[in-house]
C-alpha cells in the first residue's frame, strides 16, 4: 500500500512566540521547530497502517524552508521509507489553497492509496489545506479522523470523524485522504538508532521548475490570503483576588462586575 503523510514544521508549541519590532514578521531566529502535532497523529497511523498490513511504503513530503528538511529527517526516524522536501525561495508567501496546489503537483508524480494529514496546522489554525489538496487530487477526503480502518483487501476504508454532534462513521473507496485529529493515537519517539540511521537515507529535493509550475504561481504573488503584519495580543489586567466569606466574596463580586466592568 502506498501511503502519503504531509507534514509542515512549525514553531514548538511552548516556545515564545514574538514579532519582529516593525510586526512585518514572526521573530523567528531562535524559534524551535517541530513537527506540526496533527501531522504527527497523520505519520504515526501510516505507521500503525502499515504495520497492520505487513507491508507498504511510506513516503513523507513537506513544503517549506531548508530547515524543514529536519522535519523529514524525524519523520524517516520514525518509521517514513522515503522524504521528499519542496523548496525554494518561490514558494514563499504561500496561502493554503497556493499549498494545496504545489503538493497535489507532487503527489501526482507517482500513484498513491492514501494520504493523511493533520486536520489543521497550529500556527494558522486554518484548517484548509488537506480538502483543498483532496479536491486537487479529485479523491474523497474524511476530516477530523479519529479511527481508521482498512479493508483487508485495502480497496476501501472506514473512518471514524469527530463532530459538534458526535463521531460519524464514513465508507469510501480508495484512493483518499484523510486528516487526523487528536485522540486518533499517541505519536512514537523514535529510537536513538532509528535517528542516526535516517541522517542517511535519501531525501528528494524539488523546486518549482521541477514541479512545472512559474515562481509567480508558486508563492506569495499567487496566494489571495496575505499576511499583513504581526502583533501581540493586547496584556490582559491583573488579577484581583477578593478576601471574605463566600457570600460576602460573592456579593462583591456581583458588585464589581457591575459597577466597575460593566459586564453585567
Amino acid at each position: 500500500m502506498e501511503l502519503v503523510v504531509c507534514l509542515k514544521q512549525v514553531p514548538d508549541t511552548a516556545a515564545e512566540i514574538k514579532p519582529l519590532a516593525d510586526g512585518s514578521a514572526l521573530d523567528t531566529a531562535d524559534l524551535p521547530w517541530i513537527i506540526n502535532p496533527y501531522d504527527e497523529y497523520a505519520l504515526e497511523e501510516a505507521i500503525r497502517i502499515k504495520e497492520r498490513l505487513g507491508g507498504g511504503t511510506i513516503t513523507a513530503v513537506t513544503l517549506g524552508p531548508e530547515r524543514a528538511a529536519t522535519a523529514l529527517r524525524t519523520a524517516l526516524a520514525m518509521g517514513a521509507d522515503k522524504a521528499v522536501h519542496i523548496t525554494g525561495p518561490e514558494f514563499e508567501g504561500c496561502d493554503a489553497a497556493v499549498t494545496a496546489n504545489v503538493l497535489a503537483k507532487a503527489l501526482s508524480r507517482a500513484p498513491f492509496d492514501l494520504v493523511l494529514c493533520g486536520k489543521m496546522a497550529v500556527d494558522s489554525y486554518d484548517a484548509q489545506v488537506g480538502i483543498l489538496l483532496a479536491h486537487r487530487l479529485g479523491i474523497a477526503h474524511m476530516s477530523c479522523v479519529v479511527k481508521i480502518d482498512v479493508s483487508a483487501d485495502q480497496k476501501s476504508l472506514t473512518a471514524h470523524c469527530e463532530t459538534d454532534t458526535g463521531t460519524e462513521t464514513v465508507e469510501c473507496d480508495l484512493p483518499a485522504l484523510v486528516t487526523a485529529e487528536k485522540g486518533l493515537n499517541e505519536p512514537r519517539y523514535p529510537a536513538v538508532i532509528a535517528v542516526m540511521k535516517a541522517k542517511q537515507k535519501p531525501l528528494e529535493t524539488l523546486s518549482a521548475a521541477d514541479l512545472g509550475l512559474s515562481a509567480a504561481g508558486a508563492g506569495a504573488s499567487g496566494s489571495r490570503l496575505r499576511i499583513v503584519g504581526w502583533q501581540q495580543p493586547p496584556q490582559r489586567g491583573q488579577c484581583r483576588m477578593l478576601d471574605g466569606q463566600p457570600d460576602e466574596a460573592a456579593k462583591e463580586l456581583l458588585r464589581l462586575l457591575k459597577e466597575e466592568a460593566k459586564a453585567i
